[in-house]
């Protein structure tokens, strides 16, 4: 059931594991020693503390943020994706589809009208339009495509809400 696996296992934090988490959030490079003078704690169980949050997949890793501009990817877009048929297998077949698409750097499962919702990154409008007329609109079981191009981006903030 795909609904099981939308929900994880929570692990009940203290205020000194929620400081943790803020301070990689903000900056996942910061040292263990650094991390230790902030939350007032030695280094030894700033560290054990980490690793915990890692090992029960509060932190689920850590990434770079690349700017695209340095690159020359000038197209972000996102693509409302209806499908034909909605069963598990089907939903499945989908997503899988999405893994083998580079362009695609996001995909997340909507209910309502839309059943996909897809964050696309092309070099330039040409490569997306190439990549939406012959790999989105012609996978199986696409129904329809809706896409809005990004104009600027406002905010975009890592992580979650932490207090």
């Amino acid at each position: 059931n795909w609904l099981e696996g939308c929900f994880v296992k929570k692990k009940k934090l203290d205020t000194v594991d929620y400081q943790i988490l803020r301070l990689v959030q903000d900056n996942a490079r910061i040292t263990n020693s650094d991390l230790s003078k902030k939350t007032g704690i030695s280094a030894p169980p700033t560290l054990r503390r980490l690793r915990a949050l890692e090992n029960e997949g509060v932190i689920e890793g850590y990434h770079a943020k690349i700017n695209k501009d340095a690159l020359g990817y000038e197209v972000v877009a996102w693509a409302l994706v209806g499908l034909k048929n909605q069963s598990e297998d089907d939903l499945r077949a989908f997503e899988k589809i999405v893994w083998g698409w580079p362009l695609v750097r996001e995909c997340h499962m909507l209910s309502g009208e839309v059943d996909f919702i897809l964050k696309c990154v092309a070099k330039n409008l040409t490569d997306f339009k190439i990549f939406l007329a012959d790999e989105l609109t012609a996978a199986p079981n696409v129904s329809n495509v809706k896409t809005s191009l990004e104009i600027r981006k406002i905010k975009n903030l890592p992580g979650i809400p932490l207090e």
